[in-house]
């Protein structure tokens, strides 16, 4: 009895120092923690901050618009079959003045909008509005054979634009405009024409900084209203 008591919990009592002892030697289980427990406690804070940034990128993603404007289903035919690749065009933008937009391709749809959103948010821009909801000016924009025209409009009149066109004003944060394409249809000449014709945008207090004047002087050449709302008017513009 006292040889089996012995036998059954040798294997035992002998597994855990050779255990430690090749944890030790070669960085096994009782080692390898304690390896990293070394530099692994450390290392663990980093893991876990480099799990945590991810996060914070997309909480402050979550705070963009995002609009899929196009994608293009492309086939190419080899020996085996054919081979799919998609093409995603996408606006983003924060609704407060800010927008861009970017195309990516890939395999698989999603791998192509990810990409996609990835290159507009590199590529934003900053546009002035007038009270946060219109354009300053009319403006006319064209790339290839893509031609539009934008104008602003009075409050109540509301997004007056299809396709793509309309992603960019409601990525952009426009609630009133006017806006006409007599070109090309194709979206991406459309977006890259609204973009130009964004980009000439210009606020009165940036007019009147290179000019040297002030703003009420310029709002006041404009003949429609009296120089006190044309004050008004100045003190309101704040891009």
């Amino acid at each position: 009895m006292a040889d089996d008591v012995i036998d059954t919990q040798a294997p035992g009592a002998e597994a855990a120092p050779q255990e430690e002892r090749r944890g030790r030697g070669r960085g096994g289980p009782g080692g390898g923690q304690g390896g990293r427990g070394r530099g692994g406690e450390r290392g663990g804070r980093d893991g876990d901050r480099r799990r945590r940034e991810p996060r914070a990128a997309e909480s402050e993603g979550e705070e963009l618009i995002e609009k899929l404007v196009h994608i293009n289903r492309v086939s190419k035919t080899v020996k085996g079959g054919k081979r799919f690749g998609f093409a995603a065009l996408v606006v983003v933008g924060d609704g407060k003045g800010r927008v861009g937009f970017g195309h990516g391709k890939a395999r698989e749809v999603p791998e192509a909008i990810s990409k996609a959103t990835a290159a507009a948010k590199k590529a934003m821009i900053r546009v002035p509005l007038r009270e946060g909801r219109t354009l300053h000016h009319d403006g006319y924009g064209h790339f290839g054979a893509g031609k539009v025209h934008v104008r602003s409009a009075t409050a109540g009149t509301g997004i007056i634009a299809g396709g793509p066109m309309r992603a960019v004003f409601e990525s952009l944060g426009v609630a009133d405009v006017v806006s006409k394409s007599t070109g090309s249809n194709n979206p991406y000449n459309m977006v890259r024409a609204t973009f130009a014709a964004l980009e000439e945008q210009t606020s009165p207090r940036t007019v009147a900084q290179r000019r040297g004047k002030k703003v009420a002087d310029l709002l006041a050449r404009r003949g429609d209203i009296s120089p006190a709302q044309a004050a008004a008017d100045a003190d309101a513009v704040v891009a």
